[in-house]
């Protein structure tokens, strides 16, 4: 029996005076594959920033259950604080370090889990030098697993842009977060690298055993992958379900296609 992991009550947010996302509410169960949909301007992204802790919402309720299955309400927490929660995103825009290696990206996402002390790192202990050979040994792995071990001493502005996405996604994973949030992944990519990413997508959840929201504008891989689909329109939730179901749903037709769409 799956579990629920995030669940949100009556979210909204106002800028100046507009409300960007109004009652907002949805739960994501242990292992899920949802997708996060709708026209440019729906309020998806507006909803990802609140739950990555870049907004504080102005209403409602979010509570998220962590590694330990502690509940916890996480609303206005800072994006550290739910990283080390366990909730971590990629963005739209590609947001790597690109001065630094592809390794190095990596082992700054594991710096919050290091367990030695401001001393240990100034004096270098023997702790320290454990807690650097487990960050090495952790980055290795992860590089391996997803091929790019081979590329690990490149800039991360060298590498192609389907490896750069890919190389965005290893670095949320090294936080070992229970809830991935993927904000267009496919954006800017050609099929070949759509088609790639949609298997890693599936593999990095049968993998880390992770529950998976997903924002995408690629409509053919959101109705390949995800198992239900919440669909947003001027901030509020018009259509949730399976997506066979929705993809029929003329309210949904209608906020993608227009009136003339459903025939009025």
């Amino acid at each position: 029996m799956n579990k629920t992991i995030l669940s949100v009550k009556d979210l909204s947010i106002v800028f100046g005076g507009l409300s960007a996302v109004s009652d907002f509410n949805c739960e994501l169960q242990e292992g899920e594959l949802v997708g996060l949909i709708g026209p440019n301007g729906a309020g998806k992204t507006t909803v990802f920033n609140i739950l990555s802790g870049l907004y504080t919402p102005t209403t409602g309720r979010i509570t998220f259950w962590d590694r330990k299955r502690l509940a916890r309400t996480i609303s206005g927490k800072s994006p550290a604080q739910l990283n080390h929660l366990g909730i971590a995103r990629t963005f739209q825009n590609i947001r790597l370090f690109n001065n630094l290696s592809v390794e190095d990206n990596v082992r700054i996402a594991l710096h919050s889990s290091r367990e030695e002390s401001p001393l240990d790192a100034l004096f270098r202990t023997t702790r320290f030098h454990i807690d650097e050979q487990g960050m090495r040994e952790k980055t290795g792995g992860l590089l391996q697993l997803f091929h790019i071990e081979h590329k690990k001493f490149e800039l991360a502005r060298n590498l192609p842009y389907g490896e750069q996405r890919k190389l965005e996604i290893v670095r949320a994973l090294a936080a070992n977060p229970r809830l991935l949030l993927l904000d267009e992944p496919a954006a800017g990519m050609n099929p070949q690298e759509t088609r790639e990413l949609m298997e890693l997508v599936s593999f990095i959840r049968r993998q880390f055993h992770l529950t998976i929201l997903l924002i995408e504008h690629d409509m053919h891989m959101v109705m390949a992958i995800c198992e239900r689909l919440i669909v947003l329109d001027y901030g509020r939730i018009i259509a949730e379900g399976p997506p066979t179901e929705v993809r029929s749903n003329p309210a949904v037709v209608k906020a993608y296609l227009g009136n003339e769409a459903v025939g009025e």
